[in-house]
């Protein structure tokens, strides 16, 4: 269902002259598929604050996945940006629900990815003519046979942490992909939240740090785990 033109106003996070940082929200696309369909780009127009285009993705996430998302508002600060982000010079943290507990608590996922397809569609998989994918990762609570854990990829392939979480026995909840493909799973939103981003984009200050709150539905799990949101 279409949002409201300015909906994204009141999700916005971040805001200078070269960026947008707006707490996307699950279920949206960042842009349009082959099929069409509402996406975030439609509601860009409201958050030109008085420069003559829209701003633009300097990155992306999945339609699934909450949070961070930063937006570049002009030519230059995207390029600045795009620059940023595929050098890995921009840190980001990610919030994760999963069904089940790694065996070890914490450590790091060096294995690379690789796009295949399936049918009509495709998924991601472990593959060693991939390319290169690595995330750190920390399990912060655990409860019932659920983890709370906070993921850094040091990469930034497609549904890397998805992949990579299923590949150490703790996928997604509610993943439909990468997770188990119950009636229930698929009932839930997926539990993966971009929740903090840090940002050097000017060489002569302190980087820009930005924090997106987990939304409601995660929230409430991690009540039941005893963590602070």
């Amino acid at each position: 269902m279409a949002q409201a033109p300015d909906f994204l106003l009141d999700r916005l996070l971040y805001r200078d002259g070269l960026m947008l940082v707006i707490d996307k929200p699950a279920g949206l696309p960042v842009h349009a598929g082959p099929a069409g369909g509402d996406n975030l780009e439609n509601y860009f127009a409201a958050l030109r604050f008085g420069l003559p285009r829209d701003p633009a993705l300097a990155h992306r996430l999945d339609r699934d996945t909450s949070g961070c998302l930063v937006l570049g508002r002009h030519p230059k600060a995207l390029r600045k940006l795009g620059k940023l982000f595929s050098a890995g010079a921009v840190e980001k943290t990610y919030w994760a629900v999963t069904k089940g507990v790694p065996e070890k608590l914490s450590g790091t996922i060096d294995a690379p990815l690789k796009k295949e397809s399936r049918g009509s569609g495709w998924r991601v998989v472990i593959a060693d003519d991939g390319q290169s994918a690595v995330t750190t990762y920390r399990t912060l609570a655990q409860k019932d046979g659920l983890a709370f854990i906070e993921a850094k990829p040091k990469t930034g392939r497609t549904h890397q942490i998805r992949v990579h979480l299923a590949s150490i026995g703790a996928p997604i909840l509610g993943d439909p992909q990468y997770g188990e493909l119950s009636a229930e799973t698929r009932a839930q939103p997926m539990m993966l939240h971009a929740r903090r981003l840090v940002i050097p984009i000017s060489k002569n200050k302190e980087p820009v740090v930005v924090e997106a709150p987990p939304p409601e539905a995660m929230q409430a799990l991690l009540k039941e785990f005893g963590a602070a949101s």
